[in-house]
């Protein structure tokens, strides 16, 4: 197993072969974890809306001073909701497209975030993994995009590429999902379908829910959870495919087996997290078969430390993985794979 550090090690060093293919890696993995189980996967939705409610529940009759603990277990449950819409994103929830389409909407809905805009971008990020200029998830701008930017959006990415990493999911869902003329034919139609769920639930519930509970219940009910939320998307995004060895490749030179296999990143949270957020932290397996439903990523995972142990990067969540990130990884770098803003 090979750990990862802060000093790259040269692309070519990998012992992925440059004429692999991802097939070649698929053909390793069980068959059965690319089986749909239908009891494990409805059985799951009902857990993880039982405990929202819990939550909620607890919310509306905790004293003050247990709040912030609710904010975060609840906000942690609904990232697992978004998850839960995430293997529908992929189609790896049910077999019929309908129930998919379905499913998502109803468990991204809580979190305003339009299904099939989502859906769309996130597979164009699973088709073009850490390509640089391409990848529409923590791509980093080289040094001369940056230096061409306003000040006010070179401020904005210094944050989400720092200490404020934990907003950086913010931006992305209020950028680039509600534009539904960035898509063209049905999927413009499907991204405007998805976008007016969102915004006549928010229209419904915000509205409902300040005049039963006020300002602050809106506050306490909805945005602390949601920010709790995105707390773990940027989390689970930044964590993914950032470290200063994993290199972002530009088109020319990318290799999707060795994006897919050593671009991703498997990292051990707390099992209490993992458990709300259904293992969306099992990534390396889902990265190469968006088709392995969740409940299958772990056996998934090690099948292929098995077969390509070498090439598995794994990591522990803590501090200090945090600040490695945040602390080195700000701008492209040809050599180095990174540059910091002060370099």
């Amino acid at each position: 197993m090979t750990v990862s550090t802060s000093k790259p090690q040269p692309l070519a060093a990998l012992s992925v072969d440059s004429d692999l293919r991802l097939r070649d890696i698929l053909k390793t993995l069980p068959q059965e974890v690319f089986k749909k189980n239908p009891r494990k996967a409805w059985l799951k939705v009902a857990i993880n809306v039982l405990l929202v409610g819990l939550g909620y529940w607890g919310l509306a009759v905790s004293p003050w001073f247990l709040l912030p603990l609710i904010w975060v277990f609840i906000g942690t449950a609904l990232t697992g909701f978004f998850v839960l819409g995430h293997d529908c994103g992929h189609r790896s929830f049910a077999n019929r497209k309908w129930v998919n389409d379905l499913v998502g909407h109803v468990m991204f809905l809580p979190l305003m975030y339009p299904f099939h805009s989502w859906r769309i971008l996130h597979n164009y990020h699973h088709k073009h993994t850490n390509k640089l200029e391409v990848d529409n998830a923590w791509d980093p701008l080289t040094p001369e995009e940056f230096a061409s930017l306003p000040g006010v959006v070179q401020w904005s990415y210094k944050q989400a590429r720092g200490r404020f990493w934990w907003v950086g999911s913010i931006g992305h869902w209020a950028l680039r999902h509600f534009n539904w003329s960035q898509f063209q034919g049905k999927e413009r139609q499907q991204v405007k379908l998805s976008v007016i769920v969102v915004l006549i639930g928010a229209a419904i519930a915000f509205p409902t829910l300040i005049a039963t509970t006020g300002i602050w219940g809106f506050v306490k009910f909805w945005l602390l959870p949601w920010l709790v939320y995105h707390f773990w998307m940027s989390t689970f995004t930044i964590v993914h495919h950032t470290a200063p060895d994993i290199p972002f490749i530009p088109a020319d030179s990318w290799h999707q087996a060795k994006a897919q296999l050593n671009g991703t990143v498997h990292c051990d949270y707390p099992r209490w997290v993992e458990f709300l957020c259904h293992d969306i932290n099992v990534h390396v397996p889902h990265h190469l078969s968006t088709a392995i439903p969740w409940y299958n990523l772990r056996k998934a995972h090690q099948s292929l430390k098995e077969n390509w142990g070498e090439d598995i990067i794994e990591r522990q969540f803590s501090w200090s993985l945090m600040k490695e990130i945040t602390d080195q990884c700000h701008l492209y770098d040809a050599d180095n794979y990174y540059r910091t803003f002060k370099d």
